[in-house]
């Protein structure tokens, strides 16, 4: 078995050069690795370990674009990149991109999970059949911007799993599209009871909860405090996302719990939580919209700052305690733990600062775009929003960029200081828009929270909000699904399958 996982342990990368194994197993692992010459290893004294990387593209070669992340930002990116200029490499703890704007929707079974997760490898089909582009299941954990390096180590699936194996790549151009993490604001024991809704794994943690506290309180015994307790339903923050889920959770009630489970059906509550004004980025009359329609279709909300989260039990600023079952966590991002490390000028609120480019004004061919980027103070910019919009938008202005630097023969490290920089990044908002279930939502087209604009609300712009994130999934097998799943809903209601 160790000789199994030593020749297993490294086959993310391949290479030409001699592994340390003994010999009869060197020479199998050399034939098995020996595929790309861009590949290189180095024995680690006193063991058997090695320390495998992507060598430096040499100038015949096409330069190599690396990218740490898989979210709109990085796709949109890695879409758009030219790659009869450049190799892309893309680094990232996921294998797909989540459209976000539909994942409220799977946790209640309104759409199957693979309707919103998009393969790398479809986003851009170089990664697949280029020989010096590659997918990688890591996560980066530091950046040597002299030597123009990353070091990454993969991402593992716990201890019955092999082990973490460390790696480096060399970069002509690295861009950190690496996202954000949900905001706790310190509070104890969010990390430990909540869940966010931020990936298709909590997605599917918050369906697998669900429908096991529905079963659970159908059990005899069990007693009313307790049904009422595992059927509260309690969702922290009232932006676009948790007025989202609420919203598709009381629909999910109304609609199939109340008849699939009638033994209970009068024990399942949601509570909204929200510290401030809920969806506090749209028109005011749009607000009050929805908070009416919410409480009409049983959504409770309570306006409130949680102090501390226990097992069963939220405690608010006031003293009143809020029991639960389920637990979603809703309440904006901030600066991952790898952006607070790295040593760059950070823009306010501790993002990654970036020049009007995109580019990191104090390091070589390094630019951040997306969540976890800001413009400089220097800038006189605003910090933009942390949307899909934005960092899509970025995403794809980033690519031309680079693409025409590449174009010049500025692709690889160090070799585009005398190239044109063209025109800076420029964000104009395209509106807001969020569903509010029973066929209900917002569309918000204001430039801004101040400006005048165009708002529409009611089943109108429920239409327009399913017909506009239609179009903008990405490919065409994930609108065929997304379209399926939303028939089979209105026909046959939703699958309520614990699987």
């Amino acid at each position: 078995m160790s000789f199994l996982r030593n020749i297993l342990k490294p086959s993310i990368l391949k290479s030409k050069t001699h592994f340390p194994f003994p010999s009869s197993s060197s020479t199998l692992y050399n034939s098995l690795f020996s595929a790309s010459h861009h590949y290189s290893t180095s024995a680690d004294a006193g063991n058997t370990k090695m320390y495998a990387g992507l060598e430096p593209t040499k100038p015949n070669e096409k330069p190599r674009v690396v990218v740490l992340g898989s979210g709109w930002a990085g796709c949109r990116l890695i879409k758009e990149i030219d790659t009869k200029i450049y190799d892309i490499v893309c680094v990232s703890p996921r294998n797909h991109m989540v459209f976000t704007p539909l994942l409220a929707s799977t946790c209640v079974g309104t759409l199957e999970f693979r309707s919103v997760a998009e393969p790398i490898g479809r986003i851009q089909p170089a990664i697949n059949r280029e020989p010096g582009s590659y997918y990688f299941l890591a996560n980066c954990t530091s950046v040597d911007t002299d030597d123009h390096v990353v070091h990454c180590q993969t991402v593992t699936d716990g201890a019955q799993s092999l082990d973490p194996w460390k790696f480096k790549i060399s970069y002509d151009k690295l861009v950190v599209a690496s996202g954000a993490e949900a905001s706790t604001f310190g509070i104890h024991g969010v990390h430990e009871h909540a869940i966010f809704l931020r990936e298709v794994h909590h997605a599917q943690e918050i369906r697998r909860k669900l429908l096991l506290n529905l079963m659970l309180s159908d059990i005899p015994g069990v007693s009313e405090e307790e049904k009422k307790r595992l059927l509260h339903c309690v969702v922290v923050g009232g932006g676009p996302t948790g007025v989202e889920f609420s919203g598709e959770l009381s629909d999910f009630i109304m609609k199939d719990v109340r008849q699939r489970y009638s033994h209970v059906k009068d024990y399942i509550h949601v509570t909204l939580i929200e510290a401030n004004e809920i969806l506090s980025s749209f028109d005011d009359r749009l607000r009050h919209y929805a908070a009416k329609q919410l409480t009409k279709s049983g959504v409770r909300l309570v306006r409130g700052i949680v102090k501390d989260v226990q097992p069963d039990k939220i405690i608010l600023s006031d003293g009143s305690e809020v029991p639960y079952g389920l637990l979603v966590w809703s309440t904006g991002v901030g600066p991952s733990p790898f952006v607070k490390k790295l040593e760059l000028e950070k823009s306010p609120g501790g993002r990654i600062g970036v020049d009007d480019w995109l580019r990191i004004p104090s390091v070589q061919d390094m630019y951040a775009i997306g969540d976890c980027a800001g413009f400089l103070e220097s800038t006189g910019k605003p910090v933009l929003p942390a949307l899909a919009q934005v960092a899509e938008r970025q995403g794809k202005y980033l690519a031309k960029f680079l693409n025409r630097i590449g174009k010049a023969g500025g692709g690889h490290a160090n070799n585009a200081l005398d190239v044109d920089m063209g025109k800076p990044f420029v964000y104009r908002h395209l509106g807001s828009m969020a569903t509010i279930g029973r066929y209900k939502a917002l569309v918000d087209l204001r430039q801004s929270k101040d400006a005048k604009g165009l708002s529409l609300k009611g089943f109108p712009s429920w239409f327009i909000w399913r017909s506009a994130y239609l179009t903008r999934v990405i490919s065409w097998r994930n609108r065929f699904y997304v379209a399926i799943n939303w028939l089979t809903t209105l026909l046959f209601g939703r699958d309520i399958s614990r699987i």
